[in-house]
């Protein structure tokens, strides 16, 4: 059936997450990270959070946007078909150890796309001081469904920094090993099977359990500051990009960079075949 458009502008319930040391240290260990920053609890106990831990918290939220009235429109064989397309992550500052957030979502916009229905969400969390600490725009498509209404939108996403993939100035592999989507779900509690168990992947039509696109994004993210900013994630303020082919386990995956400034860089991730599985990439920071 097709998602209706009265949707927009309606928001989730609010839910609150305790963030502990645990959580964060387990998140960036399940990435291969072992930064201090993240890490050293006798040098700060209030480490701070990897700059894609907020999907951690948005997830619960993200399923309970599937409750709101006129998204039960949609059946649950369309809803299996819908997939996290783009993710633009607004960090306005860091996640630590210790924090509270609340996290709530709306829905901004539905319009209908070549590949079907698309969807966007605002996810904003904020801390146990009422500041506003991220704010992502997530745009999920389900394939192959249509829309009832007119498009809708009562904010528009921010435009995205520009994005020139025909330069390269530097290529990094990023390793990711057998298992890494089971890890991945545990740590960032991130419960979807086609990531976890190998029946249900292969029953919905998949070759194989796949990685989670925030894991692809988490992994390249790392990457980049290693590189360009190591042991101060806290810098970064922006970042994101498409989701596109699926990563199989295990594998190598291409990081591309393209275009350096002195407020960030914009990037692409490449599976061994030659796919995108990030497209349009960017990351900012503070200078």
């Amino acid at each position: 059936m097709p998602l209706s458009t009265r949707i927009v502008g309606q928001t989730t319930r609010t839910f609150e997450h305790p963030v502990d040391a645990r959580w964060t240290m387990a998140y960036a260990a399940g990435l291969g990270d072992s930064s201090a920053c993240y890490m050293d609890t006798q040098a700060r106990p209030d480490v701070i959070a990897h700059p894609v831990f907020p999907v951690c918290v948005e997830w619960p939220v993200i399923l309970d946007a599937r409750n709101i009235e006129g998204n039960q429109s949609v059946t649950a064989e369309e809803a299996s078909r819908g997939v996290h397309a783009s993710h633009d992550l607004h960090i306005y500052q860091p996640i630590r150890a210790g924090d509270t957030l609340k996290t709530v979502a709306t829905i901004i916009g539905v319009e209908k796309i070549k590949p079907g229905a698309a969807q966007w969400l605002r996810l904003d969390s904020y801390n146990q001081r009422e500041e506003l600490v991220t704010r992502t725009f997530q745009q999920s498509i389900s394939r192959g469904v249509d829309i009832m209404g007119s498009r809708n939108f009562c904010a528009e996403p921010p435009a995205w920094p520009a994005h020139d993939a025909r330069k390269v100035t530097r290529r990094i592999d990023i390793p990711v090993l057998s298992g890494a989507a089971n890890v991945y779900t545990e740590t960032a509690r991130i419960f979807n099977p086609i990531h976890s168990d190998r029946l249900v992947a292969l029953n919905a039509g998949l070759p194989d359990i796949i990685l989670h696109g925030t894991a692809t994004l988490a992994l390249a993210v790392s990457k980049i500051t290693e590189v360009y900013s190591p042991e101060h994630p806290e810098k970064l303020i922006r970042l994101g990009g498409r989701f596109s082919a699926m990563v199989l386990m295990p594998s190598t995956l291409t990081l591309l960079i393209h275009n350096e400034t002195d407020t960030g860089l914009s990037y692409s991730v490449l599976t061994e075949s030659g796919q995108y599985a990030i497209s349009n990439g960017f990351i900012s920071w503070q200078t």
